[in-house]
């Protein structure tokens, strides 16, 4: 460790990538920096142009080269986009030291995987599940025989149960089974054509999967492996990849990929090393908060870890959809066959009952228990066909005749009232049906001893039941104040997919369990680290960010001796958006409140201007004058269904192209948003809550003007809605439920959108929040959830009013 008691003020200086910090970035630098060396988190809001990227990697190298804090930063955003940004600025930063901090970027073992990646598995078969059968082939093939035990070591290895210094594999039968996956040295072969290759790098193996050589099985049926994983075991789980790889010593997928697969080691693993060594490592959201990913991390995630969390107005959001758990029907379908298969497989003669029993033993699972669980597995299908074909004949008289009068889009069943912390409907039921608290926790442990019994009998199947029977588990033991139980519909028409079920000719059903609450989650994730910062553009309110984040309760940590609570600091800071002011103008345009009840259905209102209310009369006006902007205008309404209303009749109020958006593929809505992009000025309608108005880049001349119609407030009659608005109650007080679930985040979502329009100095826009709630003094107004400085920016007016304005604005410009 360097000693900085000498070097004076702004010791981070050396690692700022750049000349001179922006307005507010030095600041930010030092708020970050003071947080982290007092074990705390930081809480930020800073608008395009703060420079928050490089002012948290900057702070973060500082703690990490310069202090006996922290020994790496781990960077998580949401945005593929903001994910490259941290890598580039990182790779600036380096370029300016001596010696570079090492980096590495994740991503997802489907992306790595040299089989997957070129379609050499069953088309049936999934690239992650695929791959773990073949790391469990190849882990047994390289045991050491002088540690053998009927494959248990490799098992355990498998499941991280034994230390990597107990050394239960041996190298020289990885070198073996690479070797047996080359082409034939007597044939004539050329590396690159007669060999697998991704990624423009050709790997020195046969393209098809080998199988294991007869001398290295014990079966009569040679199992399949991967070679690139041996290769890994054949280096003692070394990398060949190092750092150097990728430009100032920060590594991407197009740096490690190629570079593992010329070398013939697994690049999955090639990452998974290398993350062990970096100072700084940058990922997605998945890597931190999911349950299933963040294993990848488990060995780096502690004190000694300073985190970023970018993006963190999408925290509650993504992390609680990571922490909410589904199983579809035909999932619980697989499990009860594979227990099924294993039964019956007993239940052909003696001797086989007796093998499944002996396989079975080894994990202290009876048959009798497996039976029992497939025929739980059978009873609970029949029960969730049973409970939505009653709903549906409840709600759509009819449908059984004909399906496709059933509604084109998701639905749900809860199966509690969510306005009461109760008991649902599935668990009562099979309380009913003797399937009580015993049998739900027991069915992971008897799918872990089906799922190794298929293996290890040699029976064809990839088995399921090990991991529902994990989910099954936490419906049973999860609280019902935290966690809605539902079943959920996708509308999904079966269009190849065989069904059994008349609803499934439309929806493909599951059991959910919807996290309400991810606080507490989120507490704990933070509460295992050193420190940290997450960031935003859009976080106020940051008292109520910091509540619903779980950073407030990181104080209230109790250090179970009865003596003074831990405490950990969380600190906060806002900037404002620092371009010229002159360059923007800002507008609240109030209109009466744009609901349902005021505006009616947009249906009843054909042809356009017929039949009109008063409410449409008015945002029409706005609308009209806000398209007629010069450049390219974006018209945020609060749905899909309200923007197809505002676009068919801006198509015939203005002279300018109209493309509206619409709920789509990511393919199609790449496609519209090139198509606003090129040529001329165009209006571009689209949803609040969609794609196109948060993380796309609209820089340079792309955007002029932005309007976000009404607030976009989520759908309140939804039953988890509710009951997330219910469980924060019980968190966080009754008078508070609404504006903390509901309504903060629909502001700072208003607030994403009218932020495409400034991305630099030297651009000049428009930016209107149309809409009486955003006025201070109207009813249910959101205008306190709007920080201080943007407030004092945006000047309140009528739609009579607008159009003399924007003119006035872009008459100044001309």
């Amino acid at each position: 460790m360097r000693d900085t008691a000498s070097t004076g003020g702004e010791v981070w200086r050396e690692y700022f990538g750049f000349d001179e910090p922006y307005a507010n970035q030095a600041d930010a630098i030092e708020r970050a920096v003071e947080a982290g060396k007092s074990r705390g988190f930081l809480a930020m809001e800073g608008p395009c142009g703060t420079g928050k990227t490089m002012a948290a990697l900057t702070a973060g190298a500082h703690l990490v080269r310069d202090t006996d804090l922290y020994e790496r930063m781990v960077v998580v955003t949401p945005v593929k986009q903001q994910l490259k940004q941290f890598v580039d600025d990182l790779r600036t930063l380096n370029a300016g030291l001596d010696d570079p901090l090492d980096g590495i970027s994740l991503v997802g073992k489907r992306d790595l995987c040299p089989y997957g990646r070129e379609g050499k598995f069953p088309a049936d078969v999934g690239t992650h599940d695929r791959c773990e059968d073949l790391r469990e082939a190849t882990a047994r093939l390289v045991e050491d025989d002088g540690r053998s035990s009927g494959g248990a070591v490799a098992d355990a290895a498998i499941r991280n149960e034994v230390d990597d210094e107990d050394q239960w594999w041996d190298p020289r039968k990885g070198q073996d089974l690479a070797a047996a996956a080359r082409p034939d040295a007597t044939a004539q072969t050329t590396i690159g054509e007669d060999t697998l290759s991704t990624a423009g790098a050709a790997s020195p193996y046969r393209p098809e999967q080998p199988t294991a050589p007869e001398s290295m099985s014990e079966s009569d049926d040679p199992p399949l492996y991967c070679p690139f994983e041996a290769d890994w075991y054949a280096r003692n789980k070394g990398s060949p990849v190092d750092f150097s790889a990728g430009p100032e010593n920060v590594v991407t997928l197009e740096n490690y990929l190629p570079a593992a697969v010329e070398r013939g080691t697994c690049p999955h693993r090639v990452m998974s090393v290398m993350l062990e060594r970096a100072d700084v490592i940058v990922g997605n959201y998945n890597h931190l908060f999911d349950p299933g990913s963040r294993p990848l991390l488990s060995s780096i995630l502690d004190e000694d870890t300073f985190v970023v969390v970018d993006e963190a107005h999408r925290l509650e959001e993504r992390v609680r959809d990571l922490l909410s758990d589904r199983l579809g029907k035909q999932t619980i379908v697989q499990a009860r066959n594979d227990c099924n298969l294993l039964v019956q497989r007993a239940q052909q003669s003696a001797d086989h009952k007796k093998q499944v029993r002996e396989v079975l033993s080894a994990r202290e699972v009876p048959l009798e228990a497996v039976d029992h669980a497939r025929k739980f597995y059978d009873d609970l299908q029949r029960w969730l066909d049973d409970r939505v074909e009653s709903y549906l004949d409840a709600e759509h008289e009819g449908w059984r005749a004909n399906p496709a009068v059933l509604p084109e889009r998701d639905r749900e069943i809860p199966l509690r009232d969510p306005d009461t912390v109760e008991q649902d409907e599935l668990t009562e039921w099979a309380e009913e049906k003797g399937y009580d608290g015993q049998l739900w926790r027991s069915l992971a442990k008897v799918g872990a001893a089906v799922e190794d019994a298929i293996d290890q009998l040699g029976l064809t199947r990839q088995p399921v039941c090990a991991a529902v029977g994990v989910v099954a588990g936490q419906w049973w033991e999860w609280d019902h104040s935290t966690f809605l139980r539902e079943i959920e519909l996708e509308h999904s028409p079966a269009e190849n997919r065989s069904t059994d079920a008349d609803y499934e000719a439309v929806y493909t059903p599951g059991l959910l369990c919807y996290n309400c609450m991810p606080a507490t989650a989120l507490r704990d994730v933070f509460d295992e680290l050193g420190g940290g910062v997450l960031m935003s553009a859009t976080l106020e309110p940051l008292d109520v960010f910091t509540r619903v984040s779980g950073l407030d309760a990181l104080a209230e940590t109790d250090d179970g001796d009865g003596g003074d609570d831990l405490t950990r600091s969380v600190r906060s800071a806002t900037y404002d958006l620092p371009f010229p002011p002159e360059n923007r103008a800002s507008y609240l345009v109030d209109c009466r409140p744009f609901t349902a009840r005021n505006r009616g259905d947009p249906e009843d209102m054909k042809p356009i201007g017929e039949n009109w209310n008063p409410t449409r009369d008015e945002y029409a006006q706005a609308l009209r004058a806000l398209a007629r902007s010069p450049g390219n205008v974006l018209i945020a309404m609060p749905n899909y269904r309200e923007a197809r209303w505002a676009g068919a009749y801006l198509g015939e109020a203005v002279e300018k192209p109209v493309v509206v958006d619409e709920a789509s593929s990511n393919e199609e809505t790449e496609r519209r948003k090139q198509s606003f992009f090129r040529g001329e000025g165009k209006v571009l309608v689209t949803s609040t809550r969609g794609t196109l108005t948060e993380g796309v880049d609209y820089d340079g001349a792309k955007l002029s003007t932005c309007a976000v119609v009404g607030v976009p407030l989520v759908n309140i009659g939804s039953p988890r809605i509710r009951a997330v608005q219910r469980a924060y109650g019980d968190s966080f007080g009754e008078e508070n439920a609404f504006e903390y679930a509901l309504t903060v985040p629909a502001v700072r979502r208003a607030r994403q959108a009218i932020g495409r329009v400034i991305r630099g100095s030297e651009e000049v826009g428009v930016r209107a929040f149309v809409g009486r709630r955003y006025a201070p003094d109207a009813r249910h107004s959101v205008y306190p959830f709007l920080p201080t400085g943007e407030r004092e920016e945006f000047t309140r007016m009528t739609p009579d009013f607008l159009a003399g304005q924007l003119d006035a604005f872009w008459g100044k410009r001309d």
